[in-house]
């Protein structure tokens, strides 16, 4: 059984942006427009988060990918009244939107703030609404919804595995971040398999994980700039 993880090189990242967009548009994601963003109503599931370096005479600002981090250990589904939120097999925590009351216990758990809260129905203008993902269902209002690491892809990747006589293989399945990502940034792969990309550079000197000591066990880890 695969225990999907993360690599961010941020030596690596250019904070473009890129992968937000790409998971906007993969995962069906609507924009809210700046007066709801300013209530702190904004819609991603992968935000930029400005850090400042240096000195305050040499002040640098550079910025981190950021997105559920798939913790092993999370806190959100302990809150969860009605269990519409679940860690899986493979260390996925997974949102069932049907299940979902809103109550946003989850969202207040989470040390990441990675969860976001549908205020209102999901507005399609013109035809963009034909254009959506037909692999990742549309959310209406009243549900806390966050990333999945593309878990549709994850099922479509051992599907054709599957058809072809195989196990699944390192690369054969990444997310929409990753495979947006120009400067090859983000590695996605099983943790649990030695021989994968993601498991080599997550057990390197210069990775790292967020709020360790937290003790929620993210799989989604980070290459320090500098070693």
């Amino acid at each position: 059984m695969s225990r999907w993880g993360m690599v961010i090189d941020l030596a690596r990242c250019t904070a473009c942006g890129g992968c937000m967009a790409a998971c906007h548009q993969e995962n069906n994601l609507t924009a809210v427009g700046p007066e709801q963003t300013e209530l702190g109503r904004g819609h991603h599931w992968m935000r930029m988060l400005p850090e400042k370096t240096g000195s305050e005479q040499e002040t640098e600002l550079r910025y981190l990918p950021h997105m559920c981090q798939q913790c092993d250990n999370p806190p959100c589904v302990r809150v969860c009244p009605v269990h519409a939120t679940y860690l899986g097999e493979e260390g996925i925590v997974g949102q069932v939107y049907a299940r979902c009351i809103g109550c946003r216990y989850c969202e207040a758990a989470c040390p990441f703030n990675a969860k976001v809260f549908t205020w209102y129905e999901p507005e399609w203008p013109g035809e963009m609404k034909k254009k959506a993902n037909p692999d990742v269902s549309l959310r209406s209002k009243g549900v806390v919804e966050k990333c999945t690491f593309c878990h549709h892809r994850i099922l479509s990747a051992r599907d054709e595995a599957r058809a072809a006589g195989r196990e699944l293989r390192d690369g054969d399945v990444t997310t929409a971040c990753a495979e947006s990502c120009p400067a090859k940034a983000i590695v996605f792969g099983d943790l649990d398999d030695p021989a994968s990309r993601a498991s080599e550079l997550a057990h390197g000197s210069r990775a790292f994980r967020l709020l360790e000591d937290l003790g929620t066990e993210p799989k989604v880890y980070y290459l320090a700039e500098d070693e």
